[in-house]
């Protein structure tokens, strides 16, 4: 199967890529949105991902994971009392799922990362989803996206 490309938001001080870099993997859990979801659903072992720093000064791309957990139930949703439970969500008909990811690489200094601002404003990434949908978590990039993001982070 062909790799597919990524692109997932997460906040700095909630899981950095530098949090990711010192645990190995994660799992992608808290995932609340149905379109995020059936990205994530889509997902498939080896399918590598943009990882973006949302809510920062500058939010952008810092670091590439790498799918190696396709999705299965988000288990908090079913958790009475944690933040991501779903009173709606069952555990035999799940609503959530979770993929986890693993740390590939990052960029040399994070508080430099490739930038939304930059990302705008460059012709070649003028289409991605990123710029069209912004507040979506999980996203789709095409190969030529997620290359030329690479190359300007020089990872």
């Amino acid at each position: 199967m062909a790799t597919q490309y990524w692109l997932m938001k997460s906040e700095p001080d909630v899981y950095s890529i530098e949090d990711l870099e010192r645990d190995g993997s994660t799992c992608w859990e808290g995932v609340r949105n149905y379109k995020a979801r059936n990205n994530m659903k889509a997902m498939n072992e080896g399918d590598l991902v943009l990882y973006y720093h949302s809510n920062a000064k500058p939010p952008g791309v810092v670091g590439i994971a790498r799918v190696c957990k396709e999705a299965y139930p988000d288990h908090y949703a079913f958790e009475k009392g944690h933040t991501y439970f779903d009173t709606k969500s069952d555990p035999d008909d799940p609503r959530w799922f979770m993929v986890d990811i693993e740390f590939v690489s990052k960029v040399d200094d994070v508080e430099r990362p490739l930038s939304l601002q930059e990302i705008k404003d460059d012709p070649k990434l003028a289409d991605m989803e990123l710029v069209r949908y912004m507040r979506l978590s999980v996203q789709s990039v095409k190969k030529a996206e997620f290359e030329h993001v690479k190359k300007r982070l020089g990872i």
